[in-house]
């Protein structure tokens, strides 16, 4: 059996089905460089198609760019509270104890691959933030308890199904682009000129079923995907379990020690937090971007023993979401180039020309998922291809709902080959993304024709 530490000895990394993904895997430890010189790179792209398929000159390029750079300063900050507070809630005393237990569940390889998977979509769809985090967490936890019960598990596969997860975020609580629909004054909003309701994107039928069957086929494809008895794993190395412990500074000395010791304040906020949201939701309230991230930070504060840890997790926490925020604002200004050269109306005119009502779902999520290798933010995509859309859907009579949908469809999928979103499972993991590459793959293939089946039926029965 294999005891090996999975930093070592790389070519055993490509057990099963991975080692048909070298050359991938080749490309893209070579040349894809960082989401924040992606972010870069398309600036200048959009800016040099704004001069040559419009008529804006350098000046009112510039213009456009340096004004829409605060366009998005709100939004910034909903998305870093998700990541922030997802993050933080995973790592709570109850949250890890309950991984704990979990761990101990699967009792084969194939169950250990697929159980992982099976969790780590659930916390994606309660937010995208708790699922990556808990994806990583529990893959070392049945790992490392697998390897107590004699499973011969490979450790990167674990890995891969629990980063798998995160394939459906968008189709649940914490979806971006549905949740900026629905809230008013959103800069989607102010373009349709009402709010759509989550009832209309995440909560339909249809959303609701792709996310249901997208679980099945994955788990299936993921089981199929496992290694066999005669083929090499990595393991998970003895010493790595635990090594993602937060440290608490909670020694108590003084009597305002004794008061950052104390659960009473904790306990208080997170109960008004939560008499808030049920008179929120009691009054004809609906879920938004804010009440995500409230109903987050009000488990928190149900969850934390004291002030000492929230502030412990918080720190931890934050070292997450810097290179995110400092992306958001040049997404804010690509949608400023595009908004002020009319390079939106350039984009969504050849939508529609190319497209119809019926074909139109399956086009927006091929497009999503192209350009989500360019723009690797659910928020910040967006923010640059959601006005498109939504004009192209507009002039096409289709239901906005489906260009939003289609959108975070394709977000979502590619994520599972665009290793920005891999960065915080692959850290708490210790390992890189040439080593899941191969199977998120899989992931990828099988979630894309689900998908792509759902935008193309939806488009065929309106």
């Amino acid at each position: 059996m294999s005891r090996t530490s999975p930093n070592t000895e790389p070519e055993r990394r490509s057990a099963g089905l991975s080692g048909l993904m070298r050359p991938v895997n080749s490309v893209v430890e070579r040349y894809i460089p960082s989401a924040l010189v992606f972010a870069v790179v398309l600036t200048f792209v959009v800016a040099l198609l704004a001069l040559l398929l419009t008529d804006v000159g350098v000046g009112g390029l510039i213009t456009g760019w340096g004004d829409g750079l605060s366009g998005l300063l709100a939004f910034m900050t909903q998305m870093a509270l998700i990541l922030l507070l997802g993050h933080t809630l995973a790592n709570t005393g109850p949250v890890r104890r309950l991984l704990a237990r979990l761990g101990g569940v699967p009792r084969s390889t194939v169950q250990a691959y697929v159980f992982v998977f099976v969790v780590a979509s659930l916390a994606s769809l309660i937010t995208w933030g708790l699922g990556l985090v808990v994806g990583a967490l529990l893959a070392k936890e049945v790992a490392a308890q697998g390897r107590e019960k004699g499973l011969r598990l490979h450790f990167p596969l674990l890995v891969a199904a629990g980063y798998s997860g995160y394939v459906i975020w968008h189709m649940g609580y914490s979806g971006s682009g549905p949740l900026t629909a629905a809230t008013e004054g959103s800069f989607l909003a102010e373009q349709l000129g009402r709010t759509i309701p989550v009832t209309e994107t995440v909560f339909t039928w249809w959303n609701l079923t792709a996310a249901a069957v997208t679980i099945v086929v994955v788990a299936a494809a993921l089981a199929l995907a496992a290694p066999k008895r005669d083929e090499a794993v990595v393991e998970l190395h003895f010493d790595a379990r635990g090594t993602d412990a937060v440290d608490l500074d909670d020694e108590v000395v003084t009597p305002a020690d004794r008061v950052d010791a104390s659960r009473v304040l904790t306990l208080l906020v997170g109960l008004a937090l939560v008499a808030y949201l049920v008179l929120h939701y009691a009054q004809g309230g609906t879920a938004t971007l804010d009440i995500v991230n409230w109903t987050f930070l009000a488990l928190i504060f149900l969850l934390v023993r004291n002030p000492f840890e929230l502030v412990a997790l918080v720190r931890n926490a934050a070292a997450n979401v810097g290179e995110i925020l400092l992306q958001f604002p040049l997404y804010a200004g690509i949608m400023g180039i595009m908004s002020a050269s009319g390079l939106i109306t350039v984009f969504s005119d050849a939508v529609v020309g190319i497209s119809g009502p019926a074909s139109f779902g399956v086009l927006a999520f091929l497009a999503a998922g192209l350009v989500n290798f360019f723009v690797p933010s659910g928020g910040g995509q967006f923010a640059v291809q959601g006005p498109v859309f939504l004009d192209a859907a507009q002039q096409l009579g289709v239901d906005p709902s489906v260009a939003i949908m289609a959108i975070a469809y394709g977000d979502q999928w590619t994520n599972m080959v665009q290793p920005f979103w891999a960065l915080p499972v692959l850290a708490i993991a210790g390992l890189k993304m040439r080593d899941i590459l191969g199977y998120t793959t899989v992931t990828l293939i099988a979630s894309g024709v689900v998908f792509a089946t759902t935008l193309l039926l939806l488009g065929l029965a309106a």
